[in-house]
């Protein structure tokens, strides 16, 4: 059973920092292709950042220069590290999983990040 827990959402000034975290259990994180998504109220979710199992990274063009998407492979753990967050970002972020040969997916339950003064 695949299970993906976000964490380190929250409230955060303009400007500010946060890093998420997605622990995985049931999938290898290495070997599969990880994602964060986010969506906002009233909008479609949406790709922010993925890593491949090869470690190719890809961004949205609205956060690119100010996310980072990493992993730790001995933690089985993603990460996205956001900086200079704006309002704009304010959203429920999600962690997903991709398995490299069935294309099965899977989500986490999401993590609100609220960006406001």
């Amino acid at each position: 059973q695949v299970q993906l827990v976000e964490s380190g959402g929250g409230l955060v000034q303009p400007g500010g920092s946060l890093r998420l975290s997605c622990a995985a259990s049931g999938i290898i994180i290495s070997t599969n292709n990880m994602g964060w998504y986010r969506q906002a109220p009233g909008k479609e979710r949406e790709l922010v950042a993925a890593v491949t199992s090869g470690g190719t990274t890809n961004y949205a063009d609205s956060v690119k220069g100010r996310f980072t998407i990493s992993r730790d492979n001995a933690k089985n753990t993603v990460y996205l590290q956001m900086n200079s967050l704006k309002p704009e970002d304010t959203a429920v972020y999600y962690c997903k999983a991709v398995r490299v040969i069935s294309r099965l997916a899977y989500w986490g339950q999401g993590t609100q990040v609220t960006v406001a003064s």
